[in-house]
Protein backbone atom coordinates (compact mmCIF):
# COMPACT_ATOMS: atom_id res chain seq x y z
CA UNK A 1 0.00 0.00 0.00
CA UNK A 2 1.36 3.30 -0.74
CA UNK A 3 -0.14 6.35 0.31
CA UNK A 4 0.57 9.91 -0.92
CA UNK A 5 -1.03 13.03 1.02
CA UNK A 6 -1.25 16.77 1.25
CA UNK A 7 -1.56 17.95 4.66
CA UNK A 8 -1.35 21.83 6.00
CA UNK A 9 -1.38 21.88 9.16
CA UNK A 10 -1.70 18.16 9.96
CA UNK A 11 -5.05 17.34 10.35
CA UNK A 12 -5.06 15.20 6.87
CA UNK A 13 -1.59 13.39 8.01
CA UNK A 14 -2.78 12.47 11.18
CA UNK A 15 -6.14 10.95 9.79
CA UNK A 16 -3.90 8.47 6.69
CA UNK A 17 -1.19 7.75 9.52
CA UNK A 18 -4.68 5.84 11.35
CA UNK A 19 -6.13 4.45 8.37
CA UNK A 20 -3.10 3.16 6.72
CA UNK A 21 -1.90 1.89 10.28
CA UNK A 22 -6.21 0.19 10.97
CA UNK A 23 -5.43 -1.35 6.91
CA UNK A 24 -1.99 -2.89 8.24
CA UNK A 25 -2.96 -4.46 11.01
CA UNK A 26 -4.55 -7.14 9.66
CA UNK A 27 -2.04 -9.53 8.62
CA UNK A 28 -3.53 -10.71 5.49
CA UNK A 29 -3.13 -6.55 4.13
CA UNK A 30 0.62 -6.73 4.63
CA UNK A 31 1.64 -9.82 2.28
CA UNK A 32 5.48 -8.88 3.51
CA UNK A 33 5.06 -5.43 1.64
CA UNK A 34 5.33 -2.80 4.20
CA UNK A 35 3.25 0.65 3.52
CA UNK A 36 4.96 3.74 2.44
CA UNK A 37 3.33 7.19 3.42
CA UNK A 38 4.73 10.20 1.36
CA UNK A 39 3.49 13.74 1.38
CA UNK A 40 3.04 15.52 -2.22
CA UNK A 41 5.76 18.25 -1.27
CA UNK A 42 8.65 15.38 -1.57
CA UNK A 43 7.24 15.43 -5.41
CA UNK A 44 9.88 13.26 -6.89
CA UNK A 45 9.45 10.79 -4.13
CA UNK A 46 5.58 10.51 -4.40
CA UNK A 47 5.99 10.42 -8.15
CA UNK A 48 8.56 7.52 -7.78
CA UNK A 49 6.60 5.44 -5.21
CA UNK A 50 3.44 6.08 -7.69
CA UNK A 51 4.98 4.56 -10.47
CA UNK A 52 6.63 1.14 -8.42
CA UNK A 53 3.56 0.82 -6.46
CA UNK A 54 1.75 -2.68 -7.26
CA UNK A 55 -0.84 -2.54 -5.04
CA UNK A 56 -3.81 0.17 -3.42
CA UNK A 57 -3.01 3.68 -3.26
CA UNK A 58 -4.54 5.79 -0.35
CA UNK A 59 -4.89 9.57 -1.64
CA UNK A 60 -5.38 12.18 1.42
CA UNK A 61 -6.36 15.72 1.62
CA UNK A 62 -8.06 18.50 3.02
CA UNK A 63 -10.84 19.80 1.13
CA UNK A 64 -11.47 23.58 0.89
CA UNK A 65 -15.07 25.03 -0.32
CA UNK A 66 -15.78 21.70 -1.21
CA UNK A 67 -12.66 21.66 -3.93
CA UNK A 68 -8.75 20.40 -3.91
CA UNK A 69 -6.30 22.44 -2.62
CA UNK A 70 -4.55 23.74 -5.68
CA UNK A 71 -1.41 22.33 -5.12
CA UNK A 72 -3.28 18.73 -4.75
CA UNK A 73 -4.76 19.58 -8.42
CA UNK A 74 -1.66 20.67 -9.70
CA UNK A 75 0.20 17.72 -8.10
CA UNK A 76 -2.63 14.92 -9.96
CA UNK A 77 -2.88 16.70 -12.86
CA UNK A 78 1.07 17.46 -13.63
CA UNK A 79 1.61 13.44 -13.22
CA UNK A 80 -1.65 12.24 -15.16
CA UNK A 81 0.40 9.00 -16.23
CA UNK A 82 1.28 7.71 -13.07
CA UNK A 83 -2.67 7.65 -12.34
CA UNK A 84 -3.25 5.25 -15.55
CA UNK A 85 -4.50 1.65 -13.46
CA UNK A 86 -4.10 2.73 -10.07
CA UNK A 87 -6.46 1.36 -7.65
CA UNK A 88 -7.04 4.56 -5.20
CA UNK A 89 -8.94 5.02 -1.72
CA UNK A 90 -9.32 8.84 -0.91
CA UNK A 91 -9.45 10.39 2.29
CA UNK A 92 -10.69 14.04 2.79
CA UNK A 93 -10.47 16.10 5.63
CA UNK A 94 -13.03 19.13 6.45
CA UNK A 95 -14.00 21.29 8.92
CA UNK A 96 -17.80 20.47 8.89
CA UNK A 97 -18.89 19.51 5.26
CA UNK A 98 -18.14 19.34 1.59
CA UNK A 99 -20.61 17.17 -0.10
CA UNK A 100 -18.30 15.38 -2.72
CA UNK A 101 -14.71 16.24 -1.01
CA UNK A 102 -13.80 12.82 -2.36
CA UNK A 103 -15.50 13.40 -5.58
CA UNK A 104 -13.78 16.14 -6.64
CA UNK A 105 -10.67 14.22 -7.15
CA UNK A 106 -12.23 11.06 -8.17
CA UNK A 107 -13.46 12.70 -11.02
CA UNK A 108 -9.90 14.08 -12.01
CA UNK A 109 -8.43 10.42 -11.24
CA UNK A 110 -10.75 8.81 -13.79
CA UNK A 111 -9.78 10.98 -16.26
CA UNK A 112 -6.33 9.42 -16.13
CA UNK A 113 -7.65 6.13 -16.11
CA UNK A 114 -7.53 5.05 -12.51
CA UNK A 115 -9.92 2.82 -10.12
CA UNK A 116 -11.34 5.01 -7.52
CA UNK A 117 -12.46 1.94 -4.97
CA UNK A 118 -14.01 4.31 -2.38
CA UNK A 119 -13.46 7.07 -0.04
CA UNK A 120 -14.21 8.80 3.00
CA UNK A 121 -14.77 12.15 4.58
CA UNK A 122 -13.42 13.21 7.85
CA UNK A 123 -13.94 15.69 9.87
CA UNK A 124 -11.29 17.12 12.19
CA UNK A 125 -10.80 20.72 14.19
CA UNK A 126 -11.06 23.66 11.82
CA UNK A 127 -7.30 25.19 11.39
CA UNK A 128 -8.39 28.19 10.07
CA UNK A 129 -7.90 30.96 13.01
CA UNK A 130 -8.11 34.28 11.25
CA UNK A 131 -11.78 34.11 11.95
CA UNK A 132 -14.14 32.63 14.58
CA UNK A 133 -16.07 30.28 12.48
CA UNK A 134 -15.74 26.59 13.95
CA UNK A 135 -13.69 27.15 16.74
CA UNK A 136 -14.47 24.86 19.80
CA UNK A 137 -12.79 24.18 23.20
CA UNK A 138 -9.71 21.96 23.21
CA UNK A 139 -11.96 18.92 25.07
CA UNK A 140 -14.20 19.33 21.99
CA UNK A 141 -11.64 19.32 19.78
CA UNK A 142 -10.13 15.85 21.58
CA UNK A 143 -13.55 14.62 20.80
CA UNK A 144 -13.44 15.64 17.53
CA UNK A 145 -10.28 13.99 16.60
CA UNK A 146 -11.54 10.50 18.86
CA UNK A 147 -14.55 9.99 16.46
CA UNK A 148 -12.49 10.91 13.37
CA UNK A 149 -10.39 8.15 14.41
CA UNK A 150 -13.18 5.67 14.98
CA UNK A 151 -14.81 6.58 11.77
CA UNK A 152 -11.31 6.02 10.14
CA UNK A 153 -11.18 2.46 11.87
CA UNK A 154 -14.40 1.71 10.67
CA UNK A 155 -13.70 2.95 7.13
CA UNK A 156 -10.19 0.18 7.18
CA UNK A 157 -12.54 -2.80 8.50
CA UNK A 158 -15.20 -2.51 5.76
CA UNK A 159 -11.50 -2.16 3.27
CA UNK A 160 -10.54 -4.82 4.42
CA UNK A 161 -14.02 -7.07 3.53
CA UNK A 162 -14.10 -5.98 0.03
CA UNK A 163 -17.10 -3.16 0.79
CA UNK A 164 -15.26 0.07 1.03
CA UNK A 165 -16.93 3.47 1.86
CA UNK A 166 -18.46 5.51 -0.83
CA UNK A 167 -18.34 8.79 1.13
CA UNK A 168 -18.30 11.78 -1.60
CA UNK A 169 -18.86 9.62 -4.49
CA UNK A 170 -22.47 9.88 -5.56
CA UNK A 171 -24.32 12.03 -7.92
CA UNK A 172 -26.15 13.01 -4.55
CA UNK A 173 -22.98 14.05 -3.39
CA UNK A 174 -21.97 16.24 -6.17
CA UNK A 175 -24.75 18.07 -6.20
CA UNK A 176 -24.96 18.40 -2.60
CA UNK A 177 -20.81 20.21 -2.99
CA UNK A 178 -21.95 22.46 -6.07
CA UNK A 179 -24.86 23.44 -4.44
CA UNK A 180 -23.27 24.06 -0.78
CA UNK A 181 -20.21 25.61 -1.23
CA UNK A 182 -18.40 25.33 -4.70
CA UNK A 183 -20.92 27.19 -7.31
CA UNK A 184 -20.09 30.37 -4.81
CA UNK A 185 -16.77 29.81 -3.97
CA UNK A 186 -14.88 28.30 -7.43
CA UNK A 187 -12.40 31.25 -8.08
CA UNK A 188 -11.68 30.63 -4.36
CA UNK A 189 -9.39 27.67 -5.00
CA UNK A 190 -9.53 28.37 -9.14
CA UNK A 191 -5.79 29.52 -8.32
CA UNK A 192 -3.15 30.31 -6.17
CA UNK A 193 -3.84 33.19 -3.34
CA UNK A 194 -2.33 36.67 -3.58
CA UNK A 195 -4.44 37.53 -0.23
CA UNK A 196 -1.84 36.37 2.36
CA UNK A 197 -0.95 39.39 4.53
CA UNK A 198 1.62 39.91 6.64
CA UNK A 199 1.86 42.87 9.19
CA UNK A 200 5.52 43.67 9.76
CA UNK A 201 4.73 45.74 12.54
CA UNK A 202 4.56 42.38 14.51
CA UNK A 203 6.51 39.74 12.45
CA UNK A 204 9.82 39.47 14.38
CA UNK A 205 11.42 38.31 11.05
CA UNK A 206 12.19 34.61 12.28
CA UNK A 207 11.62 32.95 9.14
CA UNK A 208 9.54 30.31 10.71
CA UNK A 209 7.28 30.78 7.72
CA UNK A 210 9.68 30.75 5.14
CA UNK A 211 10.82 27.28 6.12
CA UNK A 212 6.99 25.73 6.28
CA UNK A 213 5.14 26.94 3.40
CA UNK A 214 5.26 24.05 0.96
CA UNK A 215 4.97 26.55 -2.24
CA UNK A 216 7.85 27.90 -0.97
CA UNK A 217 5.70 31.59 -1.36
CA UNK A 218 7.70 33.44 1.20
CA UNK A 219 11.23 34.90 1.48
CA UNK A 220 12.77 36.91 4.24
CA UNK A 221 14.70 40.22 2.20
CA UNK A 222 15.79 42.78 3.71
CA UNK A 223 14.30 42.80 7.03
CA UNK A 224 10.61 41.29 5.55
CA UNK A 225 9.05 38.73 4.90
CA UNK A 226 7.98 38.78 0.87
CA UNK A 227 4.70 36.87 -0.57
CA UNK A 228 4.72 35.65 -4.03
CA UNK A 229 1.16 35.59 -5.12
CA UNK A 230 1.05 31.21 -4.80
CA UNK A 231 -0.47 30.28 -1.76
CA UNK A 232 -2.35 27.17 -1.81
CA UNK A 233 -4.34 28.19 1.04
CA UNK A 234 -2.88 25.38 3.68
CA UNK A 235 -2.63 28.17 6.73
CA UNK A 236 0.24 25.96 7.54
CA UNK A 237 2.29 29.49 7.77
CA UNK A 238 -0.42 31.23 10.01
CA UNK A 239 -0.36 28.51 12.08
CA UNK A 240 3.07 28.07 13.03
CA UNK A 241 3.80 32.37 13.38
CA UNK A 242 4.85 33.00 16.84
CA UNK A 243 3.84 36.72 16.68
CA UNK A 244 0.48 36.21 14.80
CA UNK A 245 1.34 38.26 12.12
CA UNK A 246 0.24 36.46 9.47
CA UNK A 247 -3.49 36.31 7.55
CA UNK A 248 -5.26 34.90 5.37
CA UNK A 249 -9.18 35.21 5.36
CA UNK A 250 -9.15 37.40 8.36
CA UNK A 251 -7.61 40.34 9.53
CA UNK A 252 -6.70 39.33 12.80
CA UNK A 253 -5.61 36.09 13.67
CA UNK A 254 -7.89 34.92 16.48
CA UNK A 255 -7.63 31.87 18.27
CA UNK A 256 -4.55 29.77 19.00
CA UNK A 257 -4.20 26.72 16.36
CA UNK A 258 -6.57 23.74 16.35
CA UNK A 259 -3.81 21.23 16.57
Amino acid sequence: MTGIYFSGTGNTKHCIEKFIAAVSSNKNQLSGHPAQLISIEESDCAVEALKASQNMVVFAYPIYYSNLPKIVRDFIVENKDVWNGKKIFIICTMGLFSGDGAGVSARLFRQYNADIIGGVHVIMPDCICDVKLLKFSPDKNRKIIEKADAKLETAARKLINGKPPQNGLSFFARLAGLFGQRLWFYNTTRHYSDKLKIRNTSCIRCGKCVGVCPMHNLTLSNGKVITAGKCTMCYRCINQCPQKAITLIGKKRTTPPAE
